[in-house]
């Protein structure tokens, strides 16, 4: 009989997206639902998962160890946030207020605001300042049921500052449940300083900074923001091809603001993920379906920077490509860190059924991010992060300021009870 450190009892709706990885096409229909159930944890895994009838018979609580309630109501996997950039200092509100009055994206960044804005405040920060910055955003991702997170670094853009950063969320994550994937975008813009000779802000790039980055093992991924007025497909290709020489997987920012190629660039080079994609071609989405790519799609940011459309999604999984969702955080458009929002957006906004939302912030998003076979969804031997909700209906997480989730556990651990944080989610210093 299994001894138990936590169970989760009389769940009325279990949602486990148990199955092959990741979905795409009608199979992200599938959420591999089980009605009256109960999960048995040990060890901060899932030991055993059946019917509430079976588990007296299955398992059985240690001693010191919790029961949980569901009271009925379902229960997900945890939420995986696969773009997101934590590591910043400052704030662009004025530039928010330039764009509610209509201001571009390109307007606000040609007089010198948008990343390189960023980059000033965040070169000055100290470490633990933004240790302590990232630390508080991951509070906020957890409160919304994220148990794993990407996070970028790419508002230093000097050797120095791009390592700080790194080492930031290095630290953020020690301290923290969430679990973090770092990865090194020091190809977010050319800073100021390089922009009349961006030959040598690229050799930077290619010759000290990821030779460093690799060296104290910093990042999992490298990503290039593959943009029109960014890099070009052939300065992210040299940047990218670089990252792979020394050992880091390879995403890309591709065709956000216009069809760049950076879709066709993310299949070529075998990129784990394409993001954004606003203005993916037909070539682009074949190429990403071809390859396995995962297209990773923000509705968070494309409604905050009123880009006025969103990433082809229904194409995307029409074509065979797995989709996955994710909140770009960040201080110019990401400025929620719910992927509930995302969903909500992705439905509304994009034509995505729940199901295939649920799909693209759970198993899709693991994938992403080369972590399908530790969480995405809820299956004995995988972690135990679970998001319960406070009813049985699915649909409570498309309602946007409707506290939906009633609890967050992270590897068998309650995080978050009652919307918030618990003690056994504050790590030690």
């Amino acid at each position: 009989m299994i001894q138990a450190d936590l169970a989760v009892r009389r769940i009325g709706l279990l949602a486990t997206l148990a199955g092959p990885a990741p979905r795409t096409g009608a199979a992200m229909h599938d959420v591999a639902v089980r009605h009256d159930a109960a999960i048995a944890i040990a060890g901060g895994r899932v030991a055993w998962l059946g019917a509430e009838s079976d588990f007296a018979t299955a398992a059985r609580l240690r001693a010191g160890g919790e029961e949980l309630d569901a009271g009925g109501g379902a229960v997900v996997p945890g939420f995986v946030d696969c773009h997101s950039h934590l590591a910043f200092a400052g704030d662009r509100d004025d530039e928010i207020r330039q764009r509610l009055a209509g201001a571009s994206y390109q307007e606000l960044a040609a007089a010198g605001g948008g990343i390189v804005r960023t980059v000033a405040a965040t070169r000055a920060a100290s470490l633990e300042t933004l240790a302590a910055l990232v630390a508080t955003r991951l509070d906020e991702m957890l409160l919304c049921g994220t148990t794993t997170a990407e996070v970028k670094s790419g508002y230093g853009l000097a050797t120095d500052a791009e390592l700080r950063s790194l080492e930031a969320i290095r630290l953020a994550a020690a301290r923290h449940p969430v679990r973090v994937v770092p990865t090194f975008l020091g190809a977010h813009e050319v800073p100021p300083e390089h922009r009349e000779r961006r030959d040598r802000y690229l050799d930077l790039l290619i010759e000290e900074m990821l030779p460093a980055v690799a060296e104290r093992r910093l990042a999992v991924f490298a990503d290039v923001f593959c943009e029109q007025g960014v890099f070009s497909v052939d300065e992210s290709r040299r940047i990218l091809l670089a990252a792979r020489e020394r050992g880091m997987k390879l995403r890309i920012h591709a065709d956000e603001l216009a069809a760049t190629g950076g879709a066709e660039l993310a299949g070529e080079l075998g990129a784990r993920s394409a993001d954004h994609l606003v203005h993916v071609s037909p070539a682009g989405i074949r190429a990403l379906a071809a390859s396995g790519c995962v297209a990773t799609l923000l509705p968070i940011a494309a409604f905050y920077l009123r880009l006025g459309r969103f990433a082809p999604a229904r194409s995307l999984v029409d074509a065979g490509a797995a989709i996955a969702l994710a909140s770009d955080v960040n201080p110019g458009g990401g400025l929620s860190p719910s992927l509930p929002y995302a969903m909500a957006l992705a439905c509304f906004g994009m034509g995505l059924s729940l199901e295939e939302a649920l799909s693209a912030v759970t198993v899709n998003a693991a994938c992403s991010l080369d972590l399908s076979d530790e969480i995405g969804s809820i299956e004995v031997g995988k972690r135990a992060d679970l998001v319960l909700l406070r009813s049985s209906r699915l649909v409570d997480l498309l309602r946007v300021g409707v506290p939906a989730i009633r609890c967050v556990v992270k590897d068998g651990c309650v995080v978050v009870r009652d919307a918030r944080l618990t003690a056994s989610g504050v790590l030690p210093a």
